[in-house]
């Protein structure tokens, strides 16, 4: 089943595929979309606003807001007026919340089980978005599915819970209200509908939805709730996605941290580019990993590379960044451009020529340069991403990018290979 979710201004995100909810027709799956949420107040109009612009601008294809009070829900509508994607409101306890959220003119709600399980308030959110065209998330997480107000019930609950295997009880309680709380919807012959059913436990996470995605027919946003800072966060979160993401499980989702948003579009992109699920926007940079072999300044290297590519290059151009001659060669010949060090200097190659070898001091500048001259070539349509002009021979590896060429120089080690490489001097 798909779910479309904006409007002419905003553009129409789709999610999940087969048919169309609204109307039946079929559908081809619609590529994973990638959500997140603000941190701000959203009565706070103008600071809801450029951070709305803000997740935008850095690819976020949806973005929920909370929507706790009626302050926030009457913000609503200048705060769609200065956007231009999907908004969704967040409505946990209050129905009227989501009522004022679509009469503002939300482009999506979503509603918590745990917290709004009244059949007539839940009826009266299925009218109004029926109504106005707005599909609904039905979300359910381990923080509220479990009884909190009457104590003897919740005891029998926790009872229950614990009396076996945890997550076996868990994930079947958080199915249970799935579909208790679907069974209103269907009634309603109301199915705009996506699911989701968070976590804190990875693991879990994956068992859950491997569950409800043979259970439902609704599409899946996936997430782990609570996952903590981006250092822990982004490890728990995509150990569940990925590996759902792999199996064909999930629609749409949103990795969770107690961190800047914009870092969770940027990860959740990056996952999904790793994947091959998305086409890659911007530079795919590779770099060695931590080793004694090393003879520059790396690191730093590394994310002055990134920092200034992701200001100048748009086009999925591939770019390594290798420290030393061993795995250099390689990651060289199988990138668009690429550098590769030792002995504080770096050769730099594109699509597999070598163009230059210069002094430590001087490879950002002209990897950039080179990076900038080929993104100008191909949109000149003078060459195309991914060719290949020669292979690459690898260097000596104390050789005029190893620790003995000055040893070489000086008569102190006979040399096994020749001094220069594809031809050209070193100096060059």
């Amino acid at each position: 089943m798909q779910i479309a979710i904006g409007d002419d201004r905003t553009g129409i995100v789709r999610i999940g595929g087969g048919i169309l909810a609204t109307d039946g027709a079929p559908t081809t799956p619609a590529p994973v979309s990638v959500q997140t949420m603000t941190a701000g107040y959203t009565h706070d109009i103008d600071r809801c606003v450029a951070e709305i612009n803000r997740l935008r601008a850095a690819g976020a294809d949806i973005v929920r807001v909370a929507t706790p009070e009626r302050k926030d829900t009457a913000a609503l509508g200048e705060i769609l007026n200065q956007t231009r994607v999907p908004i969704v409101a967040d409505v946990h306890f209050h129905f009227e919340r989501a009522l004022e959220a679509v009469e503002a003119g939300v482009h999506k709600i979503r509603l918590n089980p745990g917290n709004i399980d009244d059949r007539d308030q839940v009826n009266a959110v299925i009218d109004a978005c029926r109504e106005r065209g707005i599909p609904i998330r039905v979300g359910v997480n381990e923080g509220s599915i479990i009884e909190r107000r009457d104590k003897k019930k919740r005891l029998e609950e926790l009872g229950r819970f614990f009396s076996d295997k945890k997550d076996g009880h868990l994930i079947a309680l958080m199915i249970t209200k799935l579909e208790e709380y679907l069974e209103i919807f269907r009634d309603r012959d109301f199915h705009d509908v996506c699911i989701s059913a968070k976590l804190m436990d990875a693991a879990s996470t994956i068992e859950v939805y491997r569950a409800i995605s043979e259970r439902f027919d609704e599409p899946l946003h996936l997430g782990v709730t609570h996952a903590g800072p981006r250092e822990t966060g982004a490890i728990r979160s995509i150990a569940a996605m990925s590996a759902l993401l792999a199996e064909g499980i999930g629609d749409t989702f949103r990795i969770s941290y107690a961190s800047d948003p914009i870092h969770e579009v940027e990860d959740g992109l990056e996952l999904l580019w790793s994947l091959g699920l998305r086409e890659r926007k911007g530079v795919d940079l590779i770099a060695c990993p931590t080793c004694g072999r090393i003879q520059v300044d790396l690191f730093a290297l590394v994310q002055d590379v990134r920092l200034k590519l992701a200001e100048t290059i748009e086009l999925p151009m591939k770019v390594a960044v290798m420290g030393c001659v061993v795995n250099g060669p390689g990651e060289a010949e199988g990138a668009d451009v690429a550098v590769f060090a030792g002995d504080r200097r770096g050769i730099i190659y594109v699509q597999g020529e070598r163009v230059a070898n210069v002094p430590e001091a001087e490879i950002l500048d002209r990897l950039l340069a080179e990076c900038v001259r080929l993104q100008d070539r191909i949109r000149a349509g003078e060459t195309k991403l991914g060719d290949k002009r020669v292979e690459i021979i690898p260097p000596d590896p104390i050789g005029e990018l190893g620790s003995g060429f000055e040893r070489i120089a000086g008569g102190q080690v006979e040399r096994s290979t020749p001094l220069t490489i594809s031809g050209a001097d070193p100096q060059s």
